[in-house]
């Protein structure tokens, strides 16, 4: 592990005693070293962090480097163009410099997950390279590999107080992106870790007949099956997706069995040979809206619990999600954006030019104010998408006993070459983060409390539900 960088500065130094936080009192029965993790969300990081003295960022970094174990979700790739884009991506083609993964562990982290839909945008080859320059920073990376077996498995971060081990997951990738399996006569496919899901929908008797006949009209074989629809009289398949009848309109996700059942046995491996282990999952997939986690990841969340996860950390929507205790573990259905830069992309492949009628002359800025309209659309103009938290457990004797939210603000409003960066928020804007995930967390049973700064999550006595 790299050691943990100190910072001097007087006035970071002066912010952080003007707002301590408290101390959690710990049953007696707990013992042990207490071990803290720094857990964030999406890292898309284009520009360099360490030229910045702002007392609210420094304090940040701070607290980043003060944890045991830092982690983030490296949703960047890093090469010079050797590698060419391919025709899909995962929206925006992701590149920056190579250098910039010196300025993740600047920053104080550790450990970054690599599955996530811009793993692939530039093919296997920008994955290795990546995965090259990731590893001279001195970060330890799950999620790729090249093959399923490789992609699939746990990696270790060696510290003085405990071994963790890390299990990237994405359920949100272009198909190309997916690791395959190597035979005997055939080597593997390079790639992602995937978990799969399966999406029914339910109507109603009288639905499902008026699909039918309206494909069956369409010429698209509703009626007697074949062509885009078919199935029995209670289903219908059409282009793939499975509508059922049920008692009431609905949709249903379900997480696939062979990628959970594989996944699970990484982490009951890891589980055996560290301290603490996290699985980290990138899911845009939400349910009804995109602040309410997919079917599919809360059963496949609590799953990696039941198989020995001490920490479930999910990203992948640029919002935040409600936090989950079960069984004891924190679940964090997304903490957000930790870095947001992608708008400060050096170059950009024909492809995301064309999807916008741009022509060769066409930049990076123009694609921008195309995509966005003049920030009046879109990521700009989404606060929610700015607004996230560095979610920091505490574990004592393998116990989880205090988990702090602290509230950060990617700079909402301000111009490209600005926002994306994150910083403590300032009262306001906390609270009102705090209060929104204390909302998302209700249907979860969790309890938070916002206490001087900062979202605290009530820890059941005994860390159970």
């Amino acid at each position: 592990m790299q050691p943990k960088l100190l910072t001097f500065t007087l006035a970071a130094a002066l912010c952080w005693a003007a707002a301590p936080i408290p101390a959690r009192q710990t049953p007696a029965a707990r013992s042990g070293p207490a071990f803290t993790m720094a857990l964030t969300g999406d890292s898309i990081i284009t520009r360099r962090l360490s030229v910045y003295e702002e007392p609210e960022f420094l304090r940040m970094i701070d607290l980043i480097r003060s944890a045991d174990a830092a982690f983030t979700n490296l949703e960047m790739l890093f090469h010079d163009y050797e590698a060419y884009p391919m025709n899909q991506s995962g929206g925006t083609y992701m590149r920056a410099e190579p250098a910039l993964a010196k300025e993740l562990v600047w920053a104080g982290f550790d450990m970054v997950a690599r599955a996530n839909n811009h793993t692939g945008d530039y093919g296997v080859e920008g994955m290795r390279i990546t995965t090259r320059h990731v590893a001279a920073a001195g970060l330890v990376q799950a999620g790729v590999g090249e093959t399923l077996t490789e992609a699939r498995e746990p990696h270790f971060l060696e510290t003085a107080k405990a071994r963790v081990a890390l299990i990237s997951v994405a359920s949100t990738f272009p198909d190309h992106s997916r690791a395959g399996r190597s035979r005997g006569d055939i080597p593997g496919r390079p790639g992602l870790n995937p978990l799969r899901f399966t999406t029914t929908y339910t109507t109603t008797e009288a639905g499902l007949a008026a699909l039918r006949e309206a494909m069956a009209t369409a010429g698209l074989g509703g009626r007697g099956g074949g062509g885009g629809g078919r199935g029995g009289a209670q289903s219908l398949s059409v282009f793939g997706t499975r509508v059922v009848v049920g008692p009431e309109p609905g949709v249903r996700t379900e997480p696939n069995e062979e990628d959970m059942t594989e996944i699970a046995a990484a982490v009951r491996s890891a589980g055996r040979l560290a301290d603490y282990t996290i699985v980290t999952i990138h899911a845009h997939e939400g349910d009804r809206n995109r602040l309410v986690p997919a079917q599919f990841l809360v059963t496949f969340a609590r799953a990696m619990v039941d198989a020995g996860a001490d920490v479930f950390v999910g990203h992948g929507p640029h919002v935040l999600r409600g936090i989950e205790i079960y069984k004891g573990k924190p679940i964090m259905y997304s903490l957000g954006d930790f870095i947001f830069q992608n708008e400060t992309l050096l170059r950009l492949p024909s492809e995301n030019y064309e999807s916008y009628d741009l022509g060769p002359d066409a930049q990076v800025a123009d694609f921008n104010s195309r995509r966005y309209r003049d920030d009046t659309t879109g990521f700009p103009a989404d606060p929610p998408i700015w607004e996230a938290v560095v979610a920091v457990p505490t574990f004592q004797g393998g116990a989880l006993v205090d988990l702090v939210l602290h509230p950060i603000s990617l700079g909402f409003g301000k111009p490209a070459s600005q926002r994306g960066r994150p910083l403590l928020a300032e009262p306001e804007l906390g609270r009102k983060i705090i209060d929104d995930l204390i909302r998302l967390s209700e249907p979860f049973g969790t309890k938070i409390e916002y206490r001087d700064g900062v979202g605290r999550v009530v820890i059941p006595a005994g860390g159970l539900p």
